[in-house]
């Protein structure tokens, strides 16, 4: 297996141990919202996401389950949420539908909505995948303070290098108790890592991610470590 280079290890050892302090939780599945931004710049890595995101279900199924709810923006004010899909069919059916289109950021549109479904029934986690932030800051960071409040942890996968978003979406993780990671579009290992991560979160709690590290090696194996020092 190739190895990363050494500042994308670095990051995504960074990442999975800031998942890794989330608060703990019982095991038993969970639900998970998945928030794409689908606008023009980032249709190559849409169809990347599609392809890999089966693996979020299959690393979980023995926990209890997953739910995931995909929500996308794109276009002229458009912002959608998926009906929970509970297998990897349903959500790869449900992503192939979505075509994107050029149009501005509607980040708040995604927080505003997972508090709102928090409320009806609990959310485990919100995934946000971007590239950029258009939007006010302030707004963002409020509403990333309350998911904080619901422990509902963002973990943010940023594509690209852009200084404004990145600045914003540390921010929205560290106001909701979740984790930032930039990402390399070419990597697919790398994003299929990082999403298996954090939904194995989801379904099970920290306890469950470290024995994923356990498991699978990596950079996940690498967190067990880490986590193992921190504890003692």
């Amino acid at each position: 297996m190739a190895k990363l280079p050494t500042s994308q290890a670095d990051d995504v050892a960074q990442f999975l141990k800031k998942v890794a302090k989330t608060p703990a939780r019982p095991a038993g599945g969970g639900r998970l919202v998945f928030a794409m931004d689908a606008t023009a710049s980032r249709e190559p890595s849409w169809d990347q996401a599609s392809q890999i995101q089966g693996d979020m279900f299959s690393e979980t199924s023995v926990l209890g389950g997953l739910e995931v709810q995909l929500v996308y923006y794109r276009g002229y004010g458009e912002c959608r949420a998926s009906k929970w899909a509970a297998n990897a069919a349903d959500l790869l059916r449900l992503m192939s539908s979505v075509r994107c289109l050029g149009g501005a950021t509607q980040i708040a549109k995604v927080l505003t909505h997972t508090i709102k479904e928090n409320k009806r029934r609990t959310v485990n986690a919100l995934v946000f995948v971007g590239d950029a932030m258009e939007e006010d800051i302030d707004d963002l960071c409020h509403k990333a303070g309350q998911l904080g409040l619901l422990k509902v942890p963002v973990f943010v996968f940023h594509e690209g290098g852009d200084f404004i978003a990145a600045n914003a979406f540390k921010q929205i993780a560290k106001l909701s108790g979740g984790a930032y990671c930039p990402f390399d579009a070419s990597s697919a290992r790398q994003l299929r890592e990082l999403l298996s991560a954090v939904a194995v979160y989801a379904a099970g709690g920290r306890r469950a991610l470290l024995d994923y590290g356990e498991k699978t090696g990596g950079a996940a194996l690498r967190l067990t470590h880490q986590v193992s020092e921190t504890r003692k």
